[in-house]
């Protein structure tokens, strides 16, 4: 008796019809003589008998690894203490930089820079006082934690901006190294803060906010609020201030945009 049996072992190949008879001929491909000719070749039986279909696929076997889902991990209290600690005196560093070639950057900085520029009044001061109305906007979207971060990053760096001048200082500095290297320091340091969810207060505050609600890139996003701060500098500093401050705020927020996709790092 012969058995007709179709598989197909691989997606990409035809089916094979195999004959086989069961005297111990053993099986015999579909397209041989025997099989056209109805005769086993091996005995004088006909080829006339019952046919089993086999199915097509086989499906495959279950996986017995399990599939383990991936905790959010949460950064401890001291990494975050060192964080803050960091990234604030990273942007300190490049904000001092700026203040003695005369440049200024984007965000509530910028903002405080032009103050400072038109009225001589004291950077930290008007830095401090400037994020205060944020706080309300932090805490209803972004929740206590981030606010509470927020709020020390943002006395951290008032007061590194006021110490650092007593700490270090600069026999010479060229613009155009100060407004890369200065906005590569601001841009670290920024970096550092979003990491363990805190900002520099702000419009920093806005641009997580539309990362997280709306999937906006926060690099992106803040590069166009900072050169439009950028610009009003015309009021106050000369027009090559201005243009080296512009290239200052475009390497910052490169490196935000390059460094800090959403979905990519999102540790707590």
């Amino acid at each position: 008796m012969i058995r007709i049996q179709t598989w197909r072992q691989d997606k990409r190949r035809a089916p094979v019809t195999v004959l086989t008879c069961v005297k111990g001929s053993g099986p015999l491909q579909a397209d041989t003589v025997a099989f056209r000719s109805s005769i086993c070749p091996v005995c004088p039986n006909r080829l006339a008998a019952t046919v089993s279909s086999i199915p097509l696929h086989r499906p495959s076997p279950p996986s017995s690894t399990p599939v383990v889902a991936k905790a959010q991990v949460m950064h401890r209290p001291h990494e975050d203490v060192q964080a803050l600690l960091t990234g604030t005196l990273f942007v300190a560093l490049g904000v001092v930089m700026f203040q003695q070639t005369g440049l200024l950057t984007g965000g509530t900085a910028g903002l405080a820079f032009l103050l400072h520029y038109a009225t001589g009044w004291s950077f930290s001061a008007v830095f401090f006082a400037i994020n205060l109305p944020f706080y309300a906007l932090a805490v209803r979207r972004m929740g206590w934690a981030f606010t509470l971060k927020t709020f020390a990053a943002v006395a951290l760096l008032a007061a590194f901006v006021h110490w650092v001048p007593l700490w270090i200082s600069f026999d010479k500095l060229s613009t155009g190294f100060v407004s890369v290297m200065g906005g590569l320091l601001m841009g670290a340091g920024m970096l550092m803060l979003f990491r363990h969810r805190a900002s520099l207060g702000g419009i920093n505050v806005l641009v997580l906010y539309a990362q997280e609600r709306f999937g906006w890139r926060a690099g992106h996003l803040q590069m166009a609020m900072d050169c439009a701060i950028v610009l009003a500098a015309f009021l106050v500093v000369d027009w090559q201030q201005v243009a080296w401050s512009v290239l200052g705020a475009v390497v910052l927020n490169l490196a935000l945009a390059i460094n800090h996709r959403p979905g990519r790092y999102m540790a707590m």
